[in-house]
């Protein structure tokens, strides 16, 4: 993984995550569908990072793809999320992770609402919501 604003070793990770957070965000696991209670979150508020507190995803640009995991059609920056190549199911998908600290996220995919056509599919235990 390239360098990030904010590293930890892999000790650090595991300190400060729970092993489920660890296994998504730290080892590019998936979390079940449906088992995440933000992917039903309906209150307006930011979406944050659980390894930096970097604010990632606004419920201004969430919406319910019905996938099983919280979805969005655009983060609140382009420069707050990372893409690269992923070709773990030996197809090609695009994987997106945190750009301050590389948590892995999810995918983003072509197939979301406009205005963006974008699905960003996200992994809810790696994040944390704040209304307001």
């Amino acid at each position: 993984m390239a360098d990030f604003p904010v590293t930890r070793t892999d000790a650090e990770w595991r300190r400060l995550l729970t092993p489920e957070q660890y296994r998504v965000g730290r080892r590019h696991g998936t979390e079940r569908a449906f088992s995440s209670p933000l992917d039903r979150e309906r209150r307006r508020g930011i979406f944050y990072c659980v390894g930096c507190n970097t604010a990632l995803w606004s419920s201004e640009h969430k919406y319910d793809s019905g996938t099983g995991w919280p979805s969005f059609w655009q983060p609140i920056a382009p420069e707050r999320v990372g893409t690269k190549a992923d070709w773990s199911l030996f197809t090609l998908r695009t994987e997106c992770h945190c750009a301050t600290c590389g948590t892995h996220m999810g995918h983003v995919f072509p197939d979301g609402p406009r205005p963006t056509g974008q699905r960003w599919c996200i992994n809810g235990v790696v994040l944390v919501f704040r209304p307001g």
